[in-house]
């Protein structure tokens, strides 16, 4: 997972979220159907699909899957 499309690819297919790709800036309140849930499955994929711990303070604080991407692909 390199970019922002494969990010968004991701969390649709492992999610089975119908986001659309503009709807990675929206606020998490803002997603259809997003609960905390979604948060700690999407932690648990993207740390198999980066192979490494993420800081998982930091994503339960993020407001945006652009902040959650952001967070992933950084560490």
């Amino acid at each position: 997972m390199q970019t922002v499309n494969e990010f968004v690819r991701l969390v649709r297919d492992e999610l089975g979220m119908p986001i659309e790709d503009h709807e990675v800036a929206s606020d998490l309140d803002q997603l259809p159907e997003w609960d905390s849930l979604y948060l700690l499955k999407l932690v648990t994929v993207l740390e198999q699909t980066t192979g490494r711990q993420l800081p998982v303070g930091r994503l339960l604080e993020a407001r945006s899957l652009q902040e959650i991407y952001r967070l992933a692909v950084q560490t």
